[in-house]
C-alpha cells in the first residue's frame, strides 16, 4: 500500500471507529428528530416519516422480530420494492443482531429457493401477494425458514401458520417496548451490534452460474461512506434522493441507503423503475445514479421526442442544438479546437434548449448525476454533458460495497472510471486485471471458501475480473471483464461491450449481445427498443404492432444494416460486425437474458439463442 493511501485509510479507520449503521440512525434521529427521513407517494401526495419516527418503526421492527424468533446472526429475507417498509425492515434487522438479506423482484421461485436454503433465513420479509405465491411455491423446500411476515396481504394467506402480518409484527414490537424492560433491551441488542459484524449479505446477480453472497460488514459500509465523504461530493443534510434501483443492487443501497444514513439525506421512493422520470421531476434530486442502460434509454427518448415535435421549426432547431452539443463535448474530449460561432450556438442552446431539457427531466438541480455498474459509452458520455448534465462515472462491485473509483469533482475525465477513492489502493496484474484494496473490501463469500480464496489473495488484494489501464496520473480505464474477451482464431482480444455500446447508440436498439469468440468472425443479436419502436414507426409511416413482426419489416432490418455500418465506421477490421440477426423479443430480467441490473447474461443468451448464432456461422 503506498505511502498516502495508508495514512488516508488510517485517517478514515479513526473516524469510523466503533461506529455502526445503528450509530448512524440513533445520531440522525437525536439531532434531526423531525426533519424528514423518507417519503413515499400515496395518491398524488407524499407521505413522510421524520428520523425519529424511522428510528421508532425501527426498533418496533427489531422486537417484533426478536419477539417472533429471530436470534443473532440469523438471516432475514426481504423481498419487496423500493418502500419506507424494505428500508425499515433492514434496518430492524440489524438492529436486533440480525443480517438483512434483501432480494430481487424478479427472481423466479427455484432462485429464492436457492439463495434463501444457502443463507437458511430465518423469517422472510414479502410485500405482497404476487411476491408471496412465489415464495409460498417452494415453502416445502426451505427448512429453516420459520415465519414469513407480509407488508401487505397477509389476510389471504391467514391458513398458514407461517405467516404473519406486517402490523402484526409492528404491534408485537410495539407492546414489547411498552414493557418496563423493553426499551432497555433494544437499546442493548443494537449497542452489541460491532463493526465486524455483517451488515448484510448480498447475493450477486448472476451472470455465471449460480449467485454468491458478499458479505459486508458495518465496518464495510460506514467506512465506504466516510471514503465517499472525502471525494468532496457530501452532499448537505436533508439532501432530495430518489430511491428507484434495485435494493437488492449494492449500489442502490450505498447510494441512497448507506450514504443517505451517513449524511442524514431525504430519500423518496419509486417503486416501479419504469415510472423513474415521472417521479424525478418531482423531487429534483440532488444526486442521480443510474446504471449505463438507464442514460442509454434516457437518451433514446430524449431523442425520440424531439424527433416527434409537429412543428419543424422547433424540431429543426432541438436536433441542431442536440447534435452541436454532442459535437462540441466530443471536440474538448478528443483535443480537437471548438470554433467561436459552435461555442456562441452552445450558449444560445443552453437558454432554448438544454435547460428547458433538464427542467423537464428533474435534473435542473442535480450536482451529482453519477453512472456505473457497467461500463458506459463515450457517445453517451458527450451528450448529456453537452446538454449540462456532467455525469461522474464510478467503479465498483458488490465486493467493494459498490463504489471503489470515482471521477472527482472538479477533474472528470471522459472514459475513464477516475481515480481510486480516498485510502483504497489499485494495481494491475502482469494480464491487466485490476486489483483493489481497502476498507471497503468484503470479508468474502458466504459458505464458499474455495471462491472467496480465488478472489482475496493473502494480502487482502481483491482480484476484480476486469481488465483495466492506468494512465501515469492514476485515472484508470476499464477494458472489458476478463472472461467475456472475445478471442479470435488470431489471438487478437476484443472486448464485446465496446462494440454492443456503439451500436446501442442507434435510438432504436434496446440490447447487442456480440458474438464471436474463437469464432471466424464477428456477429451479433440485435434486440429493440420497446418504447421507442411505436414512435420510430409512427415517424416512418409503419404499422406497429407488436415487436415480433415489426423485427421482421425490411425498413426495420435496413435500418439496422445502417446501425452497424455506423458501429463498424470505429472499429478494427477484426472487430467489425460481420453478421447479425434482429430477434422478434425483447430482453428483460423476467426473460432471463438479462440481470436485475440490466447487464447481459451471456451464457443465457449463447444457450437460448444457440440455432440464431449458428445460423450466422452456417
Amino acid at each position: 500500500m503506498t505511502t498516502d493511501a495508508a495514512q488516508v485509510r488510517a485517517q478514515i479507520d479513526a473516524e469510523v471507529s466503533g461506529r455502526t449503521l445503528c450509530h448512524l440512525l440513533q445520531r440522525n434521529a437525536a439531532e434531526l428528530p423531525d426533519s424528514p427521513a423518507l417519503s413515499v407517494k400515496a395518491g398524488e401526495a407524499w407521505e413522510t416519516l421524520s428520523w425519529k419516527q424511522y428510528r421508532e418503526r425501527v426498533a418496533e421492527t427489531a422486537m417484533g422480530l426478536m419477539t417472533t424468533g429471530m436470534k443473532p446472526g440469523d438471516h432475514v429475507a426481504i423481498m419487496a420494492r423500493n418502500i419506507p417498509e424494505h428500508l425499515i425492515a433492514d434496518l430492524g434487522i440489524a438492529h436486533g443482531r440480525g443480517i438483512p438479506v434483501s432480494m430481487y423482484n424478479t427472481l423466479a421461485p427455484d432462485q429464492i429457493a436457492y439463495i434463501a436454503g444457502h443463507c437458511e433465513a430465518k423469517i422472510a420479509i414479502v410485500e405482497n401477494k404476487t411476491f408471496m405465491e412465489r415464495w409460498e411455491k417452494v415453502r416445502s423446500e426451505l427448512p429453516s425458514l420459520q415465519k414469513v411476515v407480509m407488508i401487505t396481504g397477509a389476510e389471504e394467506f391467514s391458513d398458514y401458520d407461517w405467516v404473519m402480518s406486517w402490523d402484526e409484527l409492528l404491534e408485537s414490537g410495539r407492546n414489547k417496548l411498552a414493557d418496563a424492560s423493553g426499551h432497555e433491551i433494544f437499546e442493548a441488542t443494537w449497542q452489541q451490534v460491532k463493526p465486524e459484524d455483517h451488515a448484510t449479505l448480498i447475493y450477486t446477480s448472476g451472470t455465471t452460474g449460480n449467485p454468491k453472497g458478499v458479505i459486508l460488514t458495518h465496518y464495510n459500509v460506514v467506512w465506504t461512506a466516510e471514503s465517499l465523504t472525502m471525494m468532496g461530493t457530501a452532499p448537505p443534510r436533508g439532501t432530495r434522493y430518489v430511491s428507484y434501483l434495485p435494493l437488492a443492487h449494492s449500489a442502490e443501497r450505498m447510494g441512497t441507503h448507506y450514504a443517505g444514513l451517513r449524511h442524514a439525506t431525504h430519500v423518496h421512493f419509486c417503486p416501479e423503475i419504469p415510472q423513474i422520470f415521472e417521479f424525478v421531476p418531482q423531487v429534483r434530486p440532488y444526486s442521480f445514479v443510474g446504471v449505463p442502460r438507464v442514460w442509454e434509454k434516457l437518451q433514446a427518448g430524449i431523442r425520440a421526442k424531439v424527433s416527434m415535435e409537429p412543428d419543424e421549426r422547433k424540431r429543426k432547431i432541438a436536433e441542431k442544438a442536440l447534435d452541436l452539443a454532442v459535437e462540441i463535448e466530443m471536440r474538448r474530449n478528443t483535443g480537437k479546437p471548438v470554433p467561436l460561432t459552435m461555442n456562441l450556438q452552445h450558449k444560445l442552446f443552453e437558454r432554448l434548449v438544454y435547460s428547458k431539457i433538464r427542467k423537464t427531466l428533474g435534473l435542473d438541480e442535480c450536482e451529482i448525476p453519477i453512472s456505473g455498474a457497467a461500463p458506459i459509452a463515450p457517445e453517451v458520455m458527450y451528450f448529456f454533458w453537452g446538454i449540462g448534465v456532467r455525469i461522474y462515472e464510478l467503479y465498483g462491485l458488490t465486493e467493494t460495497s459498490a463504489p471503489a473509483t470515482a471521477n472527482p469533482k472538479d477533474a472528470q475525465r471522459l472514459g475513464t472510471i477516475g481515480i481510486p477513492m480516498p485510502g483504497v489502493e489499485v494495481k494491475l496484474l502482469d494480464d491487466g486485471e485490476l486489483l483493489l484494496r481497502g476498507g471497503n473490501i468484503t470479508q468474502g463469500y458466504f459458505k464458499e471458501p474455495e471462491k472467496t480464496a480465488e478472489a482475496l489473495d493473502d494480502e487482502g488484494w481483491l482480484h476484480s475480473g476486469d481488465i483495466a489501464q492506468i494512465e501515469p496520473d492514476g485515472y484508470i480505464r476499464i477494458v472489458d471483464r476478463k472472461k467475456e474477451l472475445i478471442v479470435t482464431p488470431g489471438g487478437k482480444n476484443i472486448s464485446p461491450s465496446n462494440i454492443e455500446a456503439l451500436v446501442k447508440q442507434h435510438p432504436l436498439v434496446g440490447q447487442v449481445c456480440v458474438i464471436g469468440d474463437r469464432r471466424k468472425f464477428i456477429s451479433a443479436l440485435i434486440v429493440l427498443d420497446g418504447e421507442v419502436a411505436p414512435i420510430w414507426a409512427q415517424r416512418k409511416g409503419i404499422e406497429f404492432t407488436d415487436i415480433a413482426s415489426f423485427a421482421t419489416n425490411p425498413q426495420v432490418v435496413s435500418e439496422m444494416e445502417k446501425a452497424i455500418e455506423t458501429a463498424n465506421a470505429s472499429l478494427s477490421q477484426v472487430e467489425k460486425i460481420k453478421k447479425f440477426t434482429v430477434l422478434p423479443t425483447e430482453w428483460t430480467p423476467e426473460s432471463e437474458e438479462l440481470t436485475p441490473s440490466l447487464k447481459l447474461k451471456r451464457r443465457v443468451i449463447e444457450t437460448k439463442y444457440v440455432e440464431d448464432i449458428d445460423a450466422m456461422y452456417a
